[in-house]
């Protein structure tokens, strides 16, 4: 009951000067808004990241060629030719948990369709890819593994290319002109949109790599290997296994550097978020300096109200409260300060992350956790800005308080 008194008398100190508690509280809403805000915006752009990356495929491991070190010299990924058809195969036939394998080369170079042209990207795979990329078709079918075999003249489209070569008419069974050879199209592909870097996805032709290495290219080199693994937890087995197979196959010394470069897609999501991830740190501790200052105000404002307050005080102490009466007044006042500025503040960042993602279209994803956070490190901030006006309150004696004019 003495508890319930004193909260009360302490919220009746705050309705005294409501315009000097909504100015003091400021300072805690806006740090708070903008900490929930900013931290919505970077995990809306992180999972925005994460799920692109997660369209490229699940349980992905990449073997690039290159990263030999010669004279001191070392080539970069797809430099070196040091990948060949037969790794792929000897990593499909020995090692049981990859389940699906791509040998990987590319282009750039012009496609041409009656009488429309077209520079995009050109990739050489098997049938294989579809299934680890997780991309389905729009229309028709993958080119199969006797395709393959046979270096058919067989392309897979994007939508990109639908739209500029074929203005959006179905494109099956029509001729695709790559470097001057002609190619069947069998499929089209469900459309991806923009890839982490930018780049348009769809801006694409997909062949047998027999076909792009015999036809287009000219070589026998492989640029990339794409392995798909089991199961999430099988990945780095994968990684491990498919290493020691090639430096086997290839004849590496053990006091030798790899010929062959090896990644997997949780790699690559690790590195495209850690920026942003950064920048969110950044922004909310630039965010936070609000609710120090929030803080500092309410300190202010609380020596200014024991000053103001010195006779009642006295009387109070006269009457018989206790020190530890006046200081826990105090506190709370305080402490309720910053507590409803958090929950103000949490009410106007939630808002603000909605209204920047339904008007400036930004991925926001707010979350629990952050308004938890939030809300706790306000009401801290009034804890441990208010306990020394509060102290010095309950520090007070109570005949010269009543001396006070």
């Amino acid at each position: 009951m003495k508890l319930r008194a004193t909260f009360l008398m302490a919220l009746r100190a705050l309705r005294r000067n409501k315009m000097r508690t909504v100015l003091t509280m400021l300072g805690i809403i806006i740090g708070v808004a903008a900490v929930i805000a900013m931290v919505a915006i970077g995990n809306g752009a992180t999972s925005q990241v994460e799920a692109q990356i997660a369209a490229l495929g699940q349980n992905v491991v990449l073997v690039f060629a290159g990263s030999v070190n010669s004279g001191g010299v070392r080539a970069g990924w797809g430099n070196a030719g040091t990948l060949k058809i037969k790794d792929a195969d000897s990593i499909k036939r020995e090692i049981p948990d990859a389940v699906a394998v791509s040998p990987e080369v590319r282009t750039s170079c012009q496609v041409s369709a009656d009488s429309q042209n077209w520079f995009t990207n050109v990739q050489g795979e098997s049938p294989d890819y579809f299934s680890i990329r997780n991309w389905q078709f729009v229309e028709g079918t993958s080119f199969t593994d006797q395709d393959v075999r046979s270096s058919n003249k067989v392309a897979v489209i994007g939508g990109t290319i639908v739209a500029q070569l074929f203005d959006n008419d179905d494109p099956l069974g029509q001729i695709l002109r790559v470097k001057g050879v002609p190619f069947t199209i069998v499929g089209v592909l469900e459309a991806k949109g923009l890839s982490v870097m930018g780049q348009d996805q769809d801006d694409v032709v997909i062949v047998p790599y027999t076909s792009a290495m015999k036809r287009l290219m000219g070589v026998t080199n492989l640029r990339t290997i794409n392995i798909e693994a089991v199961s999430p937890d099988k990945i780095q087995a994968v990684q491990d296994q498919v290493g020691q197979l090639l430096r086997q196959k290839h004849k590496i010394q053990d006091d030798h550097d790899d010929d062959f470069t090896i990644h997997n897609q949780q790699e690559f999501t690790t590195a495209a978020t850690a920026t942003s991830r950064i920048l969110t740190i950044l922004v909310v501790s630039i965010a936070s300096v609000s609710l120090l200052v929030g803080g500092i105000g309410i300190m202010n404002i609380m020596l200014v109200s024991v000053t103001e307050r010195t006779r009642e005080i006295g009387i109070r102490m006269a009457v018989g409260a206790h020190g530890r009466d006046i200081l826990l007044q105090f506190l709370i006042e305080a402490t309720s300060l910053s507590s409803m500025g958090g929950i103000i503040g949490i009410a106007l960042g939630i808002g603000a992350s909605k209204l920047l993602s339904l008007f400036a279209h930004w991925p926001t994803l707010v979350s629990p956790l952050s308004v938890v956070l939030s809300f706790m490190f306000s009401a801290c901030v009034g804890i441990f800005f208010g306990f020394y006006p509060a102290k010095k309150a309950a520090a007070l004696d109570p005949i010269e308080a009543l001396r006070y004019e």
